[in-house]
């Protein structure tokens, strides 16, 4: 599939349940405290290295943007689907959103201080995962932080259906961290942590920490 027919699939599904997605989500982090420890650790290294902008790409409905916030964090959203920044707009007023792809990534080089993909890179065939964190490098200072969410496994699916029953045409990737450390590796990263969340739930998670060199 081209990249216009899979992105676009994408972008249609989640306008289709922004509404929807939103709402079950919203406090979706209340329930996690590996994924707040892991957000907070992020926080600590973006302060660490002197501050400025972070960018959550693929932010979806603003939630975890606006949970970085709260960390002290500069952090605003860009995501792919129109309807979901107006619900991250909505939601969260003052915190900057933009409409964006991360497979052509609109930031000036070395411009943030950090960027995290948190289950967003979950639907990035693998064909297109180097390119998407060659941007990820050149839009990250020498140095900075970059933190990785995903679903482990060794297998994708076609998802047609889901938040609230809406339907939806968007495939689901699931990687095993020692592939996904090979990439970022590839990129030019450093990979400097990984933790598995959920490993006896039949998807677990993981998340990657890892430094863009100089």
């Amino acid at each position: 599939m081209s990249d216009h027919g899979w992105l676009a699939d994408t972008r249609t599904s989640y306008d289709t349940v922004a509404v929807s997605y939103a709402n079950q989500l919203r406090d979706a982090l209340a329930g996690k405290p590996y994924l707040r420890a892991s957000l907070a650790l992020f926080a600590d290294l973006v302060h660490a290295a002197g501050g400025g902008p972070v960018a959550d790409v693929g932010c979806g409905p603003g939630h975890v943007t606006a949970h970085l916030r709260k960390l002290g964090v500069d952090a605003f959203g860009i995501d792919l689907s129109p309807a979901m920044v107006d619900v991250a707009r909505r939601d969260h007023p003052g915190v900057r959103f933009e409409v964006g792809s991360m497979t052509d990534l609109d930031l000036a080089d070395a411009s943030v201080a950090g960027l995290l993909a948190f289950w967003s890179l979950i639907h990035i065939p693998d064909d297109a995962v180097p390119r998407v964190l060659g941007h990820f490098r050149r839009a990250l200072r020498p140095g900075a932080p970059l933190l990785l969410g995903f679903h482990v496994g060794g297998e994708s699916r076609l998802k047609t259906e889901g938040y609230g029953g809406h339907p939806m045409k968007v495939h689901v990737h699931r990687r095993q961290p020692d592939q996904v450390s090979a990439w970022l590796r590839d990129a030019e990263f450093t990979v400097e942590a990984q933790m598995m969340i959920d490993p006896d739930e039949s998807v677990p998670g993981a998340v990657l920490f890892a430094r863009r060199l100089p």
